[in-house]
């Protein structure tokens, strides 16, 4: 059994670091992305380079929000203010760098978030993928999990129903308005700061952290009901 707080009938599930191991894949993306930019910007005026943090960077300004909302709040943070027509270059080139490490590597899901989601489907719980990757079915396939969810909304749905991205809630809404689920039914899995923030954003009933990569701190102070490190710890607590 899952040990889930009463009256929750409803689990909506971040994709990258919550349900398969791609965090990482994004994370190197960025940087290899940022860092070819940032090694221009910086030469160009005579100053240091100053690199793509993959851990501090990438959990502050870009994790679990659209592409192009997670390059510019990094550039922001440098300062730097560029046209939409390259920052949609420099979003394109870091999905084209995703892409490839896919191509090369694959995508491995998390063991404890498929037990997880089996079991909540084996109860006869409603089951949500809600991601700002353009790339969402693509992966589901890849990792072999994509049958394990009734609904689907990601960054191509998000562009299409022009809906906000994380830390809005607006997605997570869309998929409990999908599931025919009050918001207080729905428990939201998220890693990213940005996505916690929205499922507390959007009131639902219960938003649990995952701390993939050791920000268990943050992830309580952007409103986490509870933080574990692998959803296996749902199945084991009672």
């Amino acid at each position: 059994m899952l040990d889930l707080p009463d009256g929750i009938t409803t689990c909506l599930f971040d994709l990258d670091g919550v349900l398969t191991q791609t965090a990482k894949v994004h994370s190197r993306a960025w940087k290899e992305m940022f860092d070819g930019f940032l090694r221009e910007w910086y030469e160009e005026r005579g100053e240091p380079f100053r690199e793509f943090d993959p851990g501090a960077d990438y959990d502050a300004y870009v994790d679990g929000k659209p592409r192009l909302d997670g390059v510019r709040s990094f550039l922001a943070s440098r300062g730097i203010e560029l046209p939409d027509e390259t920052v949609q270059a420099l979003g394109l080139r870091k999905n084209d760098l995703v892409l490839q490490l896919i191509r090369d590597h694959g995508v491995e899901p998390y063991d404890g978030s498929v037990r997880f989601v089996e079991l909540a489907r084996d109860q006869g719980l409603r089951r949500a993928v809600v991601s700002s990757s353009t790339n969402c079915k693509d992966v589901l396939i890849a990792a072999g999990i994509d049958a394990l969810f009734e609904v689907r909304v990601d960054g191509v749905v998000a562009e299409r129903e022009g809906l906000a991205g994380k830390p809005a809630p607006d997605t997570f809404l869309a998929a409990a308005r999908a599931l025919e689920a009050e918001r207080g039914q729905c428990a939201v899995f998220e890693d990213a700061q940005a996505g916690v923030e929205a499922g507390r954003a959007g009131a639902f009933g219960w938003v649990v952290g995952v701390n993939r990569t050791g920000q268990a701190g943050a992830l309580r102070a952007a409103g986490a009901d509870i933080v574990v490190d692998d959803l296996s710890e749902l199945l084991e607590r009672r």
